[in-house]
């Protein structure tokens, strides 16, 4: 699934930059070699990155 159709980030994409340590998404588009343009995927990354930690921090208990 894409998770940004304007840059054709896909979900699996934005995933592997969250675990290879991206803490924003302005830090997945710059991995990807690209800017936000509508940014209606901005908080759908957010999102994810807020899941990634909060599944990290239950694993850690």
């Amino acid at each position: 699934m894409y998770v940004c159709n304007c840059n054709g980030i896909r979900e699996r994409e934005v995933r592997a930059a969250i675990a290879a340590g991206a803490e924003r998404p302005v830090e997945i588009f710059r991995l990807h070699q690209c800017q936000p343009q509508c940014a209606k995927c901005v908080c759908d990354m957010r999102d994810m990155i807020d899941q990634a930690h909060e599944n990290l921090r239950f694993a850690a208990e």
